[in-house]
């Protein structure tokens, strides 16, 4: 399988929305919200997409979108991968993409999706159980 990473700042909310959809991370994202969406990622810092090169380089089957400052902390808010294309080390590396874009000195963190939880242990990332919110409103 050939896939290609980039950076791609100016992704279009359609296909953010295309792969959410395709993967199981759009079961908590605002998908039928393309104005949201759209504002979600033309307020992030770093959006890396993976793209399968034998449907023409144009296929999107995963996102990651991040919000960062480039010298201690990078959230990788989403990371989605298409679930046909799941099990192929495409999330560690948008994973290693995001990190790379945000800079190695950076702590890149996330918060697992409930089906995901499993997966970050089995790459390598560290279980940190401190973690709190204040919901949407």
């Amino acid at each position: 399988m050939d896939i290609v990473y980039a950076l791609e700042p100016a992704l279009a909310a359609a296909e953010f929305r295309e792969v959410l959809v395709a993967s199981t991370l759009g079961l908590r994202r605002p998908v039928d919200d393309l104005a949201r969406l759209d504002k979600m990622l033309r307020q992030a810092d770093i959006i890396v997409t993976a793209r399968d090169s034998k449907k023409d380089g144009k296929k999107i089957v995963g996102v990651s979108r991040a919000v960062c400052d480039f010298a201690w902390c990078c959230y990788l808010s989403d990371l989605a991968v298409d679930e046909t294309y799941q099990h192929k080390g495409i999330g560690k590396q948008l994973i290693a993409e995001t990190h790379k874009a945000a800079g190695l000195n950076t702590m890149l963190l996330l918060v697992a999706a409930p089906a995901a939880e499993g997966y970050y242990p089995k790459i390598g990332m560290t279980h940190i159980p401190a973690c709190f919110v204040i919901p949407r409103a």
